[in-house]
């Protein structure tokens, strides 16, 4: 459903970096080919540097150029440059921000309704907030007035808290849009509507049928260039932390009342609390760590790669050549709500795997009718990337004389021929214009998801035991099931078919 977009000005801070160049004017440019844009918008790009308007009009040029290879509609190219202004707001400049306030109190070319995207550094998001305050650009008395906040929101749950602390002081809650670019993605707005829009789910959809739930989000790919920022990083603050248990909470909440932003923003607030904190007495039966070693790995064409392992790249970029910093993690969780008492949900994520993968895989309790030892479980998989799809793998008999069964798959693409490829940036920058938050996160579930990620990691830090090492292009490390509840359990793989895919 579209909602009506107030006529409105997008302030684009960090106009000249990749996020801007790459995702966000492309994707601006295609909701107004998709008629998404009201007429009466501006985007206003903040860069460093002065640029002149018609050579900013060029380097969008460039950016749209290098995105549609295949060419794009040169009617809407003109109404989209017509859209498109640049201000320089150079640090050293003591007045930068009033002459800021000064360009956009032009009423004629920019909507007084401001929304801002903070594509800045982490350490820029309070100051750029305290700034825009200070000269009367976050006043809503006659207009409303918005601000996007690019992950990530702290580094614990104590920078999360000052950081909140200092924005508060200037936004109200209802202003503040943290993002996560994951939330934008389709297939995982998908989550929620498959669960409550299908009857056949929702009756099972708990401890008296579900065995276990999996969260996985995989990657071929190493740290690359970004080992400074992955050694102060690691696994679980990288992907744990908000991408997948913003994940688990949409598998796991109770149905909203209401499709509105505050609905389900409540439930999914409910189940991030109700994760149970780690049990720190078995902290390693809960929670398993390690590093990717020298190994090869698939490229895009079919063919191995041999790569290095994380310690030389380290060493290679001067950062040493010891860390304890993890590129895989697999958590163990549990849910203290009479839905999901006693089933486990085990959320992992590493870099140098086998495949690149993102998915849900729930495994529901053995059947009643058990005809051989080792029967598969059935299981529901939901396929986030690279395919989006959604599986069932059930019990079928067998043709001929004999009484036997095996596992079949019922497998549904959710991506069909002709359907819109909207990229999650798309999705949120028109959220953000809408006035939706129901797809950025509610400071509550931030915290939640500190204080769950802040037990693991200060237990880590006392813990100089050398980290396990899994060659790159393998499948998870075996000594990872030592997080399981039973035997049978295992990690499934892809969405290849029946219970052995392990």
């Amino acid at each position: 459903m579209s909602k009506q977009i107030d006529p409105c000005t997008l302030v684009l801070f960090g106009a000249s970096g990749n996020l801007s160049r790459l995702k966000l004017i492309p994707g601006l440019f295609r909701l107004d080919a998709a008629g998404r844009l009201p007429d009466h918008m501006a985007i206003l790009s903040v860069g460093r540097g002065d640029v002149a308007r018609e050579d900013w009009h060029k380097e969008i040029k460039g950016m749209l150029d290098a995105k549609f290879k295949n060419g794009y509609d040169k009617q809407v190219f003109e109404r989209f440059l017509n859209r498109n202004h640049y201000h320089a707001n150079p640090p050293t400049d003591p007045n930068a921000f009033e002459k800021m306030r000064d360009r956009l109190s032009d009423e004629k070319v920019f909507p007084q309704n401001l929304a801002y995207f903070l594509s800045v550094r982490p350490t820029d998001f309070a100051p750029v907030v305290e700034q825009l305050s200070a000269v009367g650009l976050l006043d809503e008395s006659k207009y409303w007035r918005r601000v996007l906040i690019e992950k990530p929101f702290g580094t614990d749950l104590a920078s999360a808290q000052d950081l909140q602390s200092k924005i508060t002081k200037h936004l109200k809650e209802s202003q503040i849009y943290r993002i996560d670019h994951y939330l934008g993605k389709s297939a995982i707005q998908n989550i929620m509507l498959t669960r409550f829009t299908n009857a056949i789910f929702e009756p099972l959809w708990n401890n008296g049928h579900i065995d276990h739930v999996q969260i996985t989000n995989n990657e071929t790919l190493g740290v690359g260039e970004r080992t400074t920022f992955y050694e102060a990083t690691g696994a679980l603050r990288d992907m744990f932390q908000s991408h997948l248990l913003q994940t688990l909470a949409l598998v796991a909440m109770e149905k909203p009342k209401d499709l509105t932003p505050d609905s389900i923003r409540a439930e999914k607030i409910k189940v991030l609390e109700s994760i149970r904190p780690i049990d720190l007495e078995n902290f390693n039966k809960q929670v398993f760590r390690a590093q990717y070693a020298a190994g090869r790995v698939c490229v895009g064409d079919g063919h191995g790669e041999n790569v290095p392992g994380y310690l030389e790249e380290i060493k290679r970029d001067g950062l040493g050549d010891t860390s304890f910093t993890e590129t895989y993690a697999a958590v163990k969780l549990f849910i203290d709500s009479p839905r999901w008492k006693g089933v486990p949900f085990y959320v992992r994520t590493g870099k140098r795997m086998h495949e690149g993968n993102t998915a849900i895989a729930i495994r529901f309790k053995q059947s009643p009718l058990e005809l051989k030892q080792g029967q598969h479980h059935n299981w529901l998989i939901i396929n986030i990337q690279p395919r989006e799809c959604i599986k069932i793998e059930m019990e079928s008999k067998i043709p001929g004389l004999d009484i036997a069964t095996r596992t079949m798959s019922l497998d549904g693409a959710q991506r069909q021929q002709g359907d819109e490829t909207i990229d999650s940036y798309e999705t949120l920058m028109l959220n953000l214009m809408e006035g939706d938050p129901s797809q950025y996160l509610h400071i509550s579930e931030v915290e939640a998801q500190w204080r769950l990620v802040d037990q693991i990691v200060n237990a880590w830090a006392k813990d100089k035991t050398p980290l396990h090492q899994y060659r790159a292009g393998d499948r998870d490390p075996k000594e990872s099931s030592v997080i399981f509840e039973a035997e049978d359990q295992f990690w499934r793989y892809s969405i290849e078919l029946g219970g052995d895919a392990h």
